[in-house]
């Protein structure tokens, strides 16, 4: 669930939101750096934090002996191996 750039769309839905003066002098100078206006800015934002707060909510129920397999495979160490070796070794695209 990432947001995507999605195809252009009216929008017409209003969301109307009070702020002292340093929140909109800190949101505009934070979307100046960025090129965006306020309102882009904002709703671009807080769609990423509404996501991330959705996907923080992930929960998924096992029985008992479900629950102890799983603990079980996430204590148990990864066997060594030439490719796990190279994708620890491997430099992360954002670096």
């Amino acid at each position: 669930m990432a947001l995507r750039e999605a195809a252009p769309e009216n929008r017409d839905q209003a969301i109307n939101i009070r702020a002292t003066r340093g929140q909109r002098d800190l949101i505009d100078r934070a979307a100046r750096v960025v090129n965006k206006s306020r309102s882009e800015f904002i709703l671009e934002t807080m769609s990423r934090e509404a996501e991330n707060v959705l996907l923080d909510q992930v929960y998924f129920r096992l029985d008992d002996d479900a629950y102890a397999r799983f603990s079980a495979m996430l204590d148990a160490p990864p066997a060594p191996t030439a490719e796990l070796r190279d994708l620890l070794n491997t430099k992360a695209p954002w670096e």
